[in-house]
């Protein structure tokens, strides 16, 4: 596959992330009076951002009010604001495939529904940011993926028409996202998904490795 740039997403394809966020769900619950939630299933709730996030980990049968998401979403902030990146963990593979691409003058962008203030806290405590021409985070466009403009907004930074951009992720959101755009999505296996596994026949690529990723692309 002809590529000339190459976009990646955060949670569950470059880094396990999921240890701090139970940690700062489990606070919030805990400030808040509300029982705490396993780490598997916080693990189901990542996806769509942290406000769905949160809207998870209350919502037991029924809807929160809007009056207490808010008030949750900023106790839940500022917790994660303590935690981001101390018990994350990069994925095997992920260090190898960035230096494989950046050996070979391969642009690179991180998109993500996480906040633009914990996407770049946490890029700088794993030590990931030099490797990135751009972030795109979870505020840095109208829309969210599944949506494209976040990937749009990447192409558009990387000098890259999206036809000419991998995007690699791990769920349903990263290949619509991409889809949309119009650019060819791998993924792997080993990320969230809001629970469900990552079917093979919906991207182009089932890759076990970001290294394996980046071996698969011509430059």
């Amino acid at each position: 596959m002809k590529i000339r740039s190459v976009t990646l997403d955060l949670d569950g394809t470059l880094v396990d992330t999921v240890a701090d966020l139970a940690e700062a769900a489990n606070r919030m619950l805990a400030e808040l009076g509300e029982p705490f939630r396993t780490v598997e299933e916080v693990r189901s709730f990542v996806g769509k951002g942290i406000p769905k996030l949160v809207e998870r980990c209350l919502n037991r049968g029924e809807m929160p009010t809007p009056e207490r998401l808010h008030a949750a979403h900023e106790v839940f902030k500022r917790h994660y604001a303590a935690v981001n990146g101390l018990s994350s963990t990069i994925y095997p593979g992920v260090m190898e495939g960035l230096e494989y691409l950046k050996a070979r003058g391969v642009p690179m962008g991180v998109i993500t529904n996480k906040a633009n203030v914990f996407t770049d806290q946490l890029l700088a405590r794993l030590g990931l940011t030099p490797y990135f021409q751009v972030v795109v985070g979870g505020d840095t466009t109208p829309n969210k993926k599944p949506h494209p403009d976040p990937v749009l907004h990447a192409c558009r930074a990387l000098g890259a028409e999206p036809g000419e951009n991998l995007h690699i992720g791990d769920s349903m959101n990263d290949i619509e996202a991409a889809r949309a755009a119009g650019c060819p999505v791998f993924c792997v296996p080993y990320g969230y998904n809001e629970g469900e596994e990552v079917d093979s026949e919906d991207c182009d690529a089932l890759v076990s490795t970001v290294l394996e990723a980046a071996q698969r692309v011509a430059v």
